[in-house]
């Protein structure tokens, strides 16, 4: 705990590991499972427990609760982890729960992400860098979040769901099957809505990209895409049509997000 800010206040149980430059406010709850890396802030009325470690200059704000065991019937106290990178901004009422068993034991959360106040991270999901859960937002247990994902206010994404890098998903709506990399969802039940425009040019994506990817959502809107998918991606593709293919053809046993035809 060397060179550590704690407030008298704060509850740092035996065997918790603090790093250098860490600064953990009023009323805080460290568990003796807990690692934090260096300059992490626990604003104040934080609680850290189980077996969480969390990355460098990471901001937790107050009445998070972070690495509470799963809201999981099937969970029966087995060893579970919670992993959060670095740089994340974790703000007031967030929950972050660690794996289970069955879904691998481990909950990851990449670096520089923004966790706005009341959003929740279920057990085993597996979340990207750059990741943006707006207000309310909830993800589910076992989803898979890649990287530069936005998730807006009041949305749900149902368990198992994977999300593409780059994709956006509009508020209030429930995501109940996989969307492609770049995809726009919005809707109270969700449907592929067109393209994350605002993303692919923040990344610098250029106009035959975009217009290639727009070729690809009409083919979309017209079913049996997976099937022809296997071939395309032997032939030539830029590098973002290739990385929405491979999405598609991913392991997994659930559909993914289509267009309504026009």
């Amino acid at each position: 705990m060397a060179d550590a800010g704690i407030h008298p206040s704060a509850v740092i149980e035996p065997g918790a590991e603090i790093g250098p430059d860490c600064r953990i406010g009023p009323f805080c709850v460290v568990g003796s499972q807990v690692r934090l890396a260096r300059g992490v802030v626990l604003k104040s009325h934080v609680v850290l427990t189980g077996e969480t470690s969390v990355g460098e200059e990471t901001v937790i704000f107050p009445f998070a609760c972070i690495g509470e065991i799963p809201q999981d019937l099937k969970f029966k106290g087995e060893r579970a982890a919670l992993e959060i990178g670095a740089r994340n901004r974790i703000r007031e009422y967030v929950t972050m729960n660690p794996g289970t068993e069955g879904g691998g034991g481990v909950t990851r959360v990449g670096d520089d992400g923004l966790f706005m106040a009341g959003s929740h991270v279920a057990h085993d999901c597996q979340i990207g860098n750059r990741v943006i859960l707006v207000n309310n937002a909830s993800v589910a247990g076992h989803c898979v979040l890649d990287d530069d994902v936005i998730i807006g206010g009041l949305s749900g994404v149902h368990q198992w769901v994977r999300i593409g890098r780059g994709a956006m998903i509009g508020a209030v709506t429930m995501v109940t099957a996989d969307v492609i990399p770049y995809g726009l969802v919005q809707g109270p039940r969700g449907h592929l809505d067109g393209l994350n425009l605002v993303g692919l040019k923040r990344r610098g994506a250029s106009r035959a990209d975009i217009a290639a990817l727009r070729g690809m959502l009409g083919e979309l809107a017209h079913g049996s895409f997976r099937d022809g998918a296997k071939a395309r991606i032997g032939g030539e593709v830029t590098p973002m049509e290739r990385e929405v293919l491979e999405f598609i053809l991913g392991p997994s046993d659930r559909s993914f997000l289509t267009p309504r035809p026009a």
